[in-house]
């Protein structure tokens, strides 16, 4: 029996262009290092900073010599202050952004700190808390597969029976505690005294690595005190609560900018720290801070700022070699930011990196500019009540005519956004950026209270299993507020222009300015509710990511025979498929059938058998019958697809069922690319016919 499918709901991602007969193992172009700027770009970048800064100086003279005389000091006041902060904020932006090329030059290593970095033990560690099964199985079976010697062992804060075994049969060595003291930086801690490594690669538990993980960030280390490589954050879901389609068909995504330009930049100033995955770290120099930091919730952040203040070097490899699961829903994006902002600010409370010896000015700048930048959200607030306020009491904050107000502001205003978008590489387009201020306003905002508080903070995990239940996101609290208080600005405002109101006064541009003001504000504030209130962001009912396939033909068999089939999207419990009229009778709710998906393994292409469930069978808007099918594959099968499936994904254009080679070229500047392009060959297609045949 059928159902009609409703129209999708647009969160799909991007479906790969792939036909069937061609395979193809290509890594996106987004995910290497970025080639060096060419000095015109160089210099416009660098020119239109200065520019930036230039002009907000000579606003704020003048805003303090000539247009608080006659205002309303408690409006002007803290206005002029949240201008203040956003030239402070563009004066670091520009500090750590000055040059994102910078990287470490072998020629600089002095002969007595050079190492073979060949000739040091790696063990790459997974700490888990509560992920399922369906999360762990693809991290543990691509860090097994990594290239480079190593162990990979599972740090089980759950001690789970399961996970015992399921890392013993994936070829990972597995330790549990049952206690979770200190959490995640206690797991680390406790592991590094069995773990035989000289360096240790984590990975949380939800990031899937390449096969050249570690031969990318290991060459680092022929510097004997480099104790840390980062590599950015890049994420398989981007359908997320944090990814938003760009105009031009790209994703934008709110992490995309601190991780390929910030701490891109910050490796002028040696002040890349450590973002808790996708990370390389010398256990001698962890020995040396007393292992990873446990008191603060973010344990990555204050352990590299001890580490700098040793003398330790930090490195950031400016490649995606790992992909991860970002935050689905308001839920999970608001637990990661609080705890983020929270650790932030017990930094700030017991390590200051303002106080203190061992840190160079740039680091100081570095540091500084990462842990303020999380009372923007104040400033936000700020901008927001201010023209309120002056819709509502009728005050000035700013005592100047219109023309040169105007003037002023809007050339000011003009070159300080030219200098961000030009230091931002375009990874911040101002429309996207400005709005995601506004959503993580409620997270950003409770969590920098914590500045205010001494106590223990608890680590709060991001919700990462599948949940049943499908309920929207309440808005929050201060969302709520802000848009009352701003319609009912706009009511004031007209009920003073009607001369509905018992006072009357004279109603000046400063009004109409305020009213303009608080209509933008209000625009961002609702659009911000609605994302996070939106159905399609309530829950996630699948246990495992599943990945568009851009429609790959497919054999496939039944009871009553074979057929060929659309496959629209695969994870390693599940696919759908969509079938022809002629097949639609092999098929009903609850019978078997087995999917024969091709991959590529060490350069061969292969059939893989993958059995399943029917578990529904719904009508497309067009006519067609899409089938849900529920995979039984055990581990060993389920690794093999998952290598398919996780280790080589692009964003934009899925590749499909590839499984990487397990040897190949190495090197921080290796480039991991290979195609298999055309029809099968006689030799596939007998493969292809003996794997129908014996599933048959």
């Amino acid at each position: 029996m059928t159902s009609t499918l409703p129209p999708s709901p647009g969160r799909a991602a991007t479906p790969a262009r792939m036909a069937e007969g061609v395979l193809q193992l290509q890594r996106p172009a987004a995910d290497a290092w970025p080639a060096p700027e060419p000095l015109a770009r160089r210099s416009y970048v660098r020119g239109a900073a200065l520019l930036g800064v230039v002009a907000s100086v000579g606003y704020l003279l003048w805003r303090v010599t000539s247009t608080l005389d006659g205002a309303t000091l408690w409006l002007g006041v803290p206005l002029l202050l949240l201008e203040v902060h956003a030239f402070l904020s563009l004066l670091l932006f520009a500090h750590d952004l000055w040059d994102v090329d910078r990287r470490p030059d072998p020629a600089d290593i002095a002969p007595e700190q050079h190492r073979d970095p060949a000739e040091l033990r790696v063990a790459l560690l997974v700490p888990t808390y509560d992920e399922p099964r369906s999360i762990l199985l693809p991290t543990i079976a691509a860090a097994v597969a990594a290239r480079h010697p190593h162990e990979t062992w599972v740090l089980d804060d759950g001690d789970r029976p399961w996970l015992r075994e399921l890392a013993a049969g994936l070829g990972a060595r597995y330790r549990s505690r049952s206690h979770g003291a200190h959490a995640k930086a206690g797991n680390i801690n406790e592991a590094l005294d069995e773990v035989q490594g000289d360096l240790v690669a984590i990975i949380d538990a939800d990031h899937v690595v390449t096969a050249g993980f570690l031969e990318a960030l290991l060459p680092y280390f022929a510097d004997a005190r480099t104790a840390l490589v980062q590599s950015p954050q890049e994420f398989y879901n981007d359908s997320s609560f944090e990814h938003v389609r760009r105009p031009d068909g790209r994703f934008f995504a709110d992490q995309e900018m601190f991780y390929r330009a910030i701490l891109a930049g910050r490796n002028r100033w040696g002040a890349a720290f450590w973002c808790g995955t996708g990370a390389m770290v010398r256990v001698e120099a962890l020995r040396e801070v007393g292992g990873v930091a446990t008191d603060s919730v973010t344990e990555d952040i204050q352990t590299t700022l001890r580490l700098h203040r040793k003398g330790w070097r930090s490195v950031h490899h400016n490649e995606v070699v790992a992909r991860g699961l970002a935050a689905d829903g308001p839920e999970a994006f608001f637990v990661q930011r609080r705890r983020w902002g929270a650790g932030a600010m017990q930094v700030l409370r017991r390590d200051n990196p303002l106080l203190g010896p061992g840190l160079s000015l740039h680091q100081r700048l570095s540091y500084l500019s990462t842990l303020l930048g999380w009372f923007d959200s104040w400033r936000t607030v700020g901008l927001v009540l201010l023209p309120i306020l002056t819709v509502l009491s009728g005050g000035v904050p700013i005592a100047a005519a219109w023309a040169p107000f105007l003037v002023a502001f809007v050339v000011s205003f003009a070159l300080q956004r030219l200098a961000l978008s030009a230091l931002s590489r375009g990874r911040a387009p101002l429309l996207h950026a400005t709005f995601f201020e506004f959503v993580r306003l409620p997270a950003t905002l409770a969590a920098t209270a914590a500045i205010f508080t001494s106590g223990p903070r608890s680590f709060a995990v991001t919700p990462k299993a599948a949940r049943a239940e499908r309920a929207r996101a309440q808005t929050p609290v201060v969302l709520t507020a802000l848009i009352t208080a701003s319609v009912a600005a706009v009511f004031w405002y007209v009920a003073q222009l009607a001369g509905l109101l018992p006072v009357h006064r004279e109603i000046t541009w400063v009004d109409h300015a305020a009213v303009a003001w608080v209509a933008l504000n209000a625009a961002f504030l609702v659009a911000a509710r609605r994302r996070i209130t939106r159905l399609d962001f309530a829950g996630n009912r699948r246990s495992a990511w599943r990945f568009p396939t851009g429609e790959l033909r497919v054999p496939a068999t039944t009871a009553g025979g074979e057929l060929r089939v659309d496959l629209l999207d695969l994870s390693i419990t599940g696919a759908r498929i969509r079938v022809g009229d002629d097949d639609r009778r092999l098929l009903d709710e609850g019978s078997a059938v087995t999917l024969h998906l091709p991959v590529v393994e060490d350069g061969h292409r292969v059939v893989v058998p993958a059995p399943g469930t029917v578990r529904s069978l719904v009508e497309d808007e067009d006519g067609d019958l899409v089938v849900g099918v529920l995979l039984g594959l055990d581990d060993a099968a389920q690794a093999r697809l998952a290598l398919a499936l996780y280790q080589t994904v692009d964003r934009h254009d899925a590749p499909g069922l590839v499984v990487p080679t397990q040897a190949g070229p190495s090197g921080v500047e290796r480039t991991v690319e290979r195609t298999v392009v055309g029809t099968p060959t006689a030799t596939d297609a007998a493969t292809e016919a003996d794997a129908v045949s014996t599933a048959r």
